[in-house]
């Protein structure tokens, strides 16, 4: 959404009814009935959606609100996210890029066909239809648990030596599901969109997966491989379920305590 800019002027107020030397801002007429729906930037709204089969990622940085309660913090932010962003969509090229010959890029799957940034958070979504199968699938939920771990081993040390106390760690949850466009594609909604922005936020996870419509099992568990990462646990998730099935990592669930690890139970 823009910035809003309204071109204020002061205008006095009636004497007989609020007493001298009250002033009002004021806009014109036309300037104040431009405060409508369309500043929203999502197009026509009543126009028909379109549904897409699609699978969301929702990034989201650890410990951003104390980084940004810092002393001068003005001075911080933009270098850190100006950096950070830089940094996120260069790896996510980079782990969908095949190769090239100098004129086309050959891609592992697709790229996202809709970012949206949040303040603290980063919401992308994939067309499931372009990533050539569950294989596909696969490998996108592989390259955004690499992202994680990049984030921690490599760009934190470097950003460290630009700003004070970053966030410490990137979250990321995931989830597949049908979205409908909002304006003929300005903005989408969908359950599966709530619930990646859910488990993202899931106790002190830094990756979780909803199991629906993702089936690991039927995926090789061999060294290095998604499945050999991930373990399947039952747990209840705000505003979804109590039972809701998800994919974590074995080495966080294993360094949990034992009071939070009775909160996944296997299936």
């Amino acid at each position: 959404m823009p910035q809003l800019s309204f071109p204020y002027t002061q205008v006095p107020g009636d004497e007989s009814l609020y007493g001298p030397g009250v002033r009002f801002n004021a806009l014109t007429e036309e300037s104040f009935a431009t405060f409508n729906p369309s500043v929203l930037g999502l197009g026509n709204v009543a126009s028909k959606g379109n549904y897409v089969q699609t699978m969301v990622a929702f990034f989201d940085l650890e410990g951003f609100t104390s980084f940004c309660n810092q002393v001068e913090s003005h001075l911080v932010i933009p270098e850190f996210l100006s950096r950070y962003l830089k940094w996120l969509f260069q790896q996510l090229a980079g782990e969908f890029k095949e190769g090239s010959d100098g004129t086309t890029v050959r891609l592992w799957g697709s790229l996202p066909f809709y970012a949206k940034f949040l303040g603290d958070g980063i919401l992308f979504m994939w067309d499931t239809d372009l990533c050539q199968g569950f294989s596909g699938t696969v490998n996108i939920v592989q390259s955004l648990l690499s992202i994680t771990d990049l984030y921690r081993t490599t760009f934190l040390s470097e950003i460290r030596k630009a700003v004070s106390n970053p966030p410490c760690r990137l979250r990321c949850g995931i989830a597949l599901g049908q979205v409908i466009s909002i304006g003929g594609g300005a903005d989408y909604v969908g359950s599966c969109i709530n619930l990646a922005s859910r488990l993202e936020k899931l106790s002190s996870l830094s990756f979780a997966i909803s199991r629906r419509g993702f089936d690991l099992s039927v995926s090789p568990e061999q060294e290095g491989s998604l499945r050999s990462f991930l373990s399947l646990k039952r747990t209840a998730i705000r505003s979804i379920g109590e039972q809701e099935l998800v994919y974590i990592r074995k080495d966080e669930f294993s360094s949990m305590s034992l009071s939070e690890q009775h909160l996944f139970q296997n299936p």
